[in-house]
């Protein structure tokens, strides 16, 4: 099978977006197809048409620019090497992640050329509409209606997801979560030395990972940062990391991780908090609970699917910042409740691996072949 992924981000960009297309592509290489990723070049200049050297399959670069206030986001500039890209790699089908701008692009080009079409809803533009503007949400809904509504199928990564779709009037949709990768993320990767240099009076490690942004609400771990015996640890990068090394005192910003090395820091963790509450699925709540790590996360959207609160985690009210500090010390003082609530993450997510979530896709990929028999001949 001939698969051109168009996606809106792409390594060496680090979000769900990313990570997604990134997976989708090594599980189809994995299993003897063929894909092709087009994607907005990199803040680098990446040039066109070239093998990435993160990616599994050639990637073709389409020319970008920074999205005003959020350089990290890169936006596509209109480009033929899209069109010429799926006339080049004669595609069976045309995957988009999280169409807003290439992705729409991507549906218009598939279209003419009378190619069918799998969209992966993945973000909450609607939401993000809503924080950076204050309006638009409902322009944003039009947005994405109209992009998934010409799609042979969409896919949604959760329940909440599906519903919201649904309910904003998107036909064809089918849940497709994610995958985790229980190898790389597990609790034997806990590091005694890494604790101590995080915690050296022994504190209660409690860690965010993920985008440090408007939308992600991070600030909400400043009372926990108050608690006695806690020391707060914030992984990754993005336009809010200075206002929160003054929002959160007492934490401890690293930076971007990644790797075997984010792995490291995510087993190192006594309680995983996540804050945003506009997550459609959450790879990280799901990467913390392969950790063997207790999670704190608000009660919305993704984390619903995989927090089971008194099993694997507790969910809080969303944007309640007593909230998440209150749920935190309920597990700082029960260390056996900790290690219950992880185990039982564990175990949760053991059958979750991308090989399982690459099977379910492939299944919708021939499905909607098999709707399109003229095409897949």
């Amino acid at each position: 099978m001939r698969v051109v992924i168009v996606t809106e981000s792409f390594p060496p960009d680090i979000n769900g977006v990313s990570h997604c297309a990134l997976q989708t592509a090594r599980q189809l290489v994995a299993r003897g197809h063929d894909p092709l990723v087009v994607a907005p070049a990199t803040a680098t200049g990446a040039s066109t048409d070239t093998t990435d050297t993160l990616s599994p399959c050639p990637v073709v670069r389409v020319p970008s620019l920074p999205l005003p206030g959020y350089p990290q986001v890169r936006v596509a500039l209109p480009s033929r090497r899209l069109a010429a890209a799926l006339s080049a790699h004669q595609a069976d089908l045309v995957h988009l992640a999280s169409p807003f701008v290439l992705g729409a692009r991507g549906m218009a080009a598939a279209a003419r050329k009378h190619l069918p079409t799998v969209a992966v809803y993945q973000t909450d533009l609607g939401g993000y509409a809503r924080t950076y503007m204050g309006m638009g949400e409902a322009t944003a809904w039009r947005r994405i209606r109209a992009v998934h509504a010409a799609a042979d199928r969409t896919l949604a990564p959760s329940t909440a997801a599906l519903t919201d779709l649904v309910s904003h009037g998107v036909p064809r949709v089918r849940l497709w979560p994610r995958g985790v990768d229980t190898d790389r993320f597990r609790p034997s990767r806990r590091d005694a030395v890494l604790r101590r240099e995080l915690a050296p009076n022994g504190e209660l490690i409690v860690g965010y990972v993920g985008r440090l942004a408007p939308e992600k609400h991070v600030e909400l771990l400043a009372e926990t940062c108050a608690l006695d015996g806690v020391r707060v640890v914030v992984v990754g990068d993005g336009p809010s990391a200075g206002a929160l090394e003054t929002a959160l005192p007492g934490a401890t910003l690293l930076g971007r991780r990644t790797g075997d090395e984010l792995a490291r820091i995510f087993a190192s963790l006594d309680v995983f908090v996540h804050t945003g509450p506009l997550e459609t699925f959450c790879q990280t709540v799901q990467e913390a609970m392969a950790s063997g790590v207790p999670v704190v996360a608000p009660a919305v959207g993704g984390p619903l699917d995989l927090v089971v609160p008194g099993r694997t985690g507790s969910l809080v009210r969303p944007g309640d910042a007593a909230a998440v500090r209150d749920a935190v010390w309920a597990m700082a003082a029960d260390p056996e409740l900790r290690a219950a609530y992880g185990a039982a993450g564990r175990a949760a997510v053991q059958g979750r691996t991308w090989d399982a979530v690459g099977d379910q896709l492939i299944g919708h990929y021939e499905e909607v072949l098999a709707e399109r028999p003229a095409v897949a001949a």
